[in-house]
C-alpha cells in the first residue's frame, strides 16, 4: 500500500471500495479523500492492533496500537510478513488452518502466541478477514488483534491452583516471603524430604552450588516482572545427590496486585539428560576409539576459526597416521590393528589439555586441534608426541607415526587443513617425522630445507 510521509494510504480506494458502500462510487475525488482519511484516522487511533496485508501475507499497513504492542516501527514491518512476530511456540497446524480458512474466503479467529521486538512473548486473540474487490477477488487480509496476555496468565494460574495437588509432578507452595507452606507426595519422592521437614523453610535448602548468583537473580527478576519462570535447574536432595530438574515457578497475586504465593512445579530430568548425553556421544564420537569424529572436528574447527577471527588468538592443526599400518593388519590381523588404534587414541588423549580436541579422521589417520597454540608450540608438542608413541609398545608392538602441522592465522581458509595433510604425507616419503605446512603450496616455494628440531627432522619453508 502506498502511503504519504505519515503512513496515510494514498491509492487504496479500489482495494476497499467493496467495503465502503455504493454511494462512494458517485462521490468526487475530494470527498473520497476526505472520507478515506476519516476512515484512516479511525483505524489509526483504534485501541485494537490492526494490520493489512496483501494476499501473500506481506504487511502493507499497521496502526499505532500494533506498533505499541510489538515494539517495531512501521518501517521495520511494512513489506515484511507477520513471521517477524511469530514466536515459534504456536503449532504449525494452527497456521495451516488459518491460511486454509482465509484463502477459502472465510473469516478466521483464534489465539496466537507471538514475540515482541525485545523478545518478550505475548498472547493475542486475532480476527482475520479477507477483503474482496468489486470483482469479488480477495486482494487483502485485515487482522484485528487483542492482547490477551494478562488473561492467559490468570487462566494459567487458575489451572495450576485447581490441579496443583492432583498432578503427578512435584509441587511446592510458598508464601510471599518464600517460606514453604505445602508440598505434595511427588515432591517427597524426588527430594527425599517429607512435608514436616521443609514447612517454614525456604527453597534455599535445595541449592546445589551449580548455579551462580546471576542465575538466581535472572530467575527471580523474571518471576517478579512477568509472574512466571520456567527452565532447567540443578538441585540437591536430602541425601546430598545433585540432579537436574525442569521447573516452573509462578507468582500468585491478590486483587490488589500483591504477591501472595509462589507455586513451583518440577520433575526430574536426569534420565532425559543421560539419554541426551548418550545420543550426543554417539553423534560426535568415533565408535572404535572413542575419539571425536570428523563431524565433531569440523564443528570445533569452525568455532576455532570464528574465535581467531574475532581476536588475536591462534590455533594449530596436527594430523598424523601410523606408519605402515597396513602391514600391521596384514601380519597381526585387523583385531590387533583395532586394539592399537584404541590404545593410541587413549595415549594421545592423555597428553592433551582440556581445550584441545582429538579426532579420528579415518582409518589410521587422526587430527588434533591445539587451541591457543602457535607454530612453535605445535612443533614442540608434535615432537614430544612422536617420541612418546615411539617409546610406547601398543599391544606388544612398536609403532611410529608421521605428523603434519599447520598454524591458523587470521584470514586463512580451511585450505590450511589440507596443507597440514600434505605435510604429513611428505614426512614418510622423505623420512621426515614432522612436516610443517605454510599457506603457500610447497611446489610454488623457491626452496625447501630440512633441519633438526628437538632431535627430529622438520621441513622448514
Amino acid at each position: 500500500m502506498k502511503t504519504d510521509g505519515h503512513g496515510t494510504p494514498l491509492d487504496s480506494t479500489t482495494t476497499y471500495s467493496a467495503s465502503l458502500g455504493s454511494d462512494w462510487a458517485s462521490a468526487d475525488l475530494d470527498t473520497l479523500r476526505a472520507k478515506f482519511y476519516q476512515l484512516y484516522i479511525a483505524v489509526e487511533q483504534s485501541p485494537a492492533a490492526t494490520a493489512i496485508t496483501d494476499t501473500d501475507g506481506r504487511i502493507e499497513y499497521v496502526n499505532q496500537r500494533f506498533l505499541d504492542v510489538t515494539g517495531y516501527t512501521r518501517e521495520e514491518l511494512v513489506g515484511k510478513t507477520p513471521a517477524m512476530i511469530q514466536s515459534g511456540m504456536t503449532p504449525e497446524s494452527v497456521y495451516r488452518d488459518m491460511w486454509q480458512t482465509l484463502r477459502s474466503g472465510h473469516v478466521w479467529q483464534g489465539e496466537l502466541q507471538n514475540r515482541k521486538k525485545n523478545g518478550e512473548l505475548y498472547w493475542e486473540a486475532e480476527t482475520l478477514t479477507p477483503i474482496r474487490n468489486d470483482s469479488g477477488e480477495i486482494v487483502n487480509f485485515v487482522a484485528v488483534k487483542e492482547d490477551i496476555t494478562e488473561r492467559k496468565r490468570q487462566e494459567e494460574e487458575l489451572k495450576l491452583l485447581a490441579s496443583v495437588f492432583q498432578t503427578g509432578q512435584a509441587t511446592l507452595i510458598t508464601d510471599a516471603d518464600m517460606r514453604i507452606e505445602r508440598v505434595n507426595r511427588a515432591f517427597t519422592d524426588i527430594t527425599g524430604y517429607a512435608e514436616e521437614e521443609v514447612v517454614g523453610l525456604t527453597p534455599k535448602l535445595f541449592k546445589s552450588g551449580r548455579h551462580d548468583k546471576a542465575f538466581y537473580v535472572s530467575l527471580w527478576d523474571s518471576v517478579l516482572e512477568t509472574g512466571h519462570w520456567q527452565g532447567e535447574i540443578w538441585n540437591r536432595n536430602k541425601y546430598g545427590e545433585i540432579y537436574p530438574l525442569w521447573q516452573s515457578i509462578t507468582a500468585v497475586y491478590d486483587d490488589a496486585g500483591n504477591i501472595r504465593h509462589f507455586i513451583a512445579v518440577f520433575h526430574n530430568i536426569a534420565e532425559r539428560k543421560r539419554m541426551e548425553s548418550e545420543l550426543e556421544h554417539q553423534a560426535t564420537r568415533d565408535h572404535l576409539t572413542g575419539a571425536h569424529n570428523r563431524r565433531a572436528f569440523d564443528t570445533a574447527m569452525r568455532k576455532a576459526i570464528r574465535q581467531a577471527e574475532r581476536s588475536d588468538n591462534t590455533f594449530s592443526l596436527l594430523l598424523f597416521d601410523i606408519d605402515h599400518f597396513k602391514s600391521v593388519n596384514d601380519q597381526h590381523g585387523h583385531e590387533t590393528g583395532d586394539i592399537i588404534l584404541k590404545r593410541l587414541a587413549t595415549l594421545v588423549s592423555q597428553t592433551l589439555r582440556s581445550t584441545d580436541l582429538l579426532a579420528r579422521w579415518g582409518g589410521e589417520e587422526f587430527a588434533i586441534l591445539l587451541q591457543d597454540s602457535s607454530a612453535q608450540g605445535g612443533t614442540v608438542f608434535a615432537e614430544r608426541l612422536r617420541q612418546q608413541v615411539a617409546e610406547t609398545r601398543l599391544h606388544g608392538l612398536a609403532v611410529t607415526i608421521s605428523l603434519g602441522i599447520t598454524e591458523y592465522r587470521r584470514g586463512d581458509s580451511r585450505k590450511r587443513f589440507w596443507l597440514a595433510s600434505t605435510a604429513r604425507y611428505i614426512a614418510p616419503s622423505t623420512r621426515v617425522e614432522i612436516g610443517w605446512a605454510s599457506p603457500t603450496p610447497i611446489s610454488e616455494r623457491p626452496q625447501v630445507t630440512v633441519m633438526t628440531v628437538h632431535g627430529a627432522e622438520c621441513i622448514t619453508l
